[in-house]
């Protein structure tokens, strides 16, 4: 009978630990907060890595960027005009 308890507690234990190990697993994906997971996007998003040998998509990525600067700063102005200074 004792044989038999080991045999147990052996297979509990091994399970007790695959439980605990998957749980942190699972705690480490959970718990990686969601501001971090957003500014990691915005920043892999902004570098934009483009293939360097297609000069089409290294041309196209650079004047989205400079295009979409150049409206960010014109609505800037516009809003600052119109909510702010009331001209």
């Amino acid at each position: 009978m004792a044989k038999h308890e080991k045999s147990d507690d052996a297979r509990d234990k091994q399970e007790s630990e695959r439980i605990l190990e998957r749980i942190a697993q699972e705690s480490e994906t959970v718990g990686t907060s969601s501001m971090r997971r957003v500014s990691n996007r915005v920043s892999d998003h902004l570098s934009g890595e483009a293939d360097p040998e297609n000069k089409v998509e290294i041309w196209g990525t650079r004047i989205g960027r400079g295009l979409g600067i150049i409206f960010f700063v014109g609505l800037a102005i516009y809003m600052i005009k119109t909510y702010v200074l009331h001209v």
